[in-house]
């Protein structure tokens, strides 16, 4: 498998992690828990998800870059 098709799925499960992890700081919110951790631990899958995004979205530039140089 192309490391491409790792990436995408690796930010697919992150961004199902964030979504829990924001459903779970709503929830604590609801209930008035004064947890820290909570609120934090979105943070956790945030920072990968961020670097798999920016890299997804770069890759169809950085791959059309390379065949209109390939084509010069």
């Amino acid at each position: 498998m192309s490391s491409n098709i790792w990436i995408r799925q690796i930010h697919r499960w992150l961004s199902i992690a964030f979504t829990v992890a924001v459903t779970a700081n709503i929830v604590a919110i609801a209930l008035q828990m004064q947890a820290v951790w909570i609120g934090l631990l979105a943070f956790v899958p945030l920072i990968p998800l961020l670097a798999t995004g920016l890299y997804l979205f770069a890759l169809p530039y950085v791959s059309q870059r390379r065949v209109n140089e390939a084509r010069s």
